[in-house]
């Protein structure tokens, strides 16, 4: 497994070493022990999978009072996936990053506690599969707006459309009224 470190140093994209003939292919998607010596001392408690069509816009989510961090990747389609650093002591504060993920590539992308989190489907459909270090709490969710002029992330809307959202996304909070971390 490749581990590299991101514009934000905590944001971590991994990329498996793949074994393939004409069977098909085997990769290894986790260790914990690499993991923890490139990414941090982490257990991971949840897993999640979830299908969604292009266009569809899941984020910016992040739990305040129980944070998550996600080991994320696309088992089928691809995803823009987006982290935002919500730790106001850290040098990156208010800033982000996004990479491509796709089935094809097969990179996965380490988010850590105290960032905001989401993803846009670029490929006709797309299945998305992360392991969480935290449970979910639905009281403890936030959503900061996808849209937010102060994060002014570069969305790869197809044809320009706005994309699909849930309701609580299309209310997001905007960056500066959202609860963020001061710690870690």
């Amino acid at each position: 497994m490749k581990y590299e470190k991101l514009a934000i140093s905590d944001v971590v994209l991994l990329t498996p070493q793949v074994f393939g003939d004409e069977r098909g292919f085997f990769m290894e998607t986790f260790r914990q022990s690499e993991f923890e010596t490139n990414c941090g001392n982490y257990q991971f408690v949840q897993d999640n999978h979830s299908k969604s069509v292009q266009g569809i816009l899941r984020g910016l989510h992040y739990q305040y009072q129980k944070p998550q961090g996600k080991l994320v990747r696309v088992i089928s389609g691809e995803v823009f996936d987006v982290a935002v650093d919500m730790r106001t002591n850290s040098s990156t504060f208010g800033q982000w990053v996004g990479v491509l993920l796709s089935a094809e590539n097969k990179h996965m992308l380490w988010v850590p506690p105290g960032f905001a989190h989401g993803f846009y489907v670029t490929s006709n459909e797309a299945e998305f599969q992360y392991k969480c270090t935290d449970y979910y709490a639905p009281g403890d969710e936030v959503s900061v707006h996808w849209q937010d002029a102060d994060l002014a992330i570069n969305w790869p809307l197809a044809d320009g459309k706005l994309p699909t959202l849930s309701g609580k996304d299309a209310d997001g909070l905007a960056f500066s009224d959202a609860p963020c971390f001061s710690h870690g």
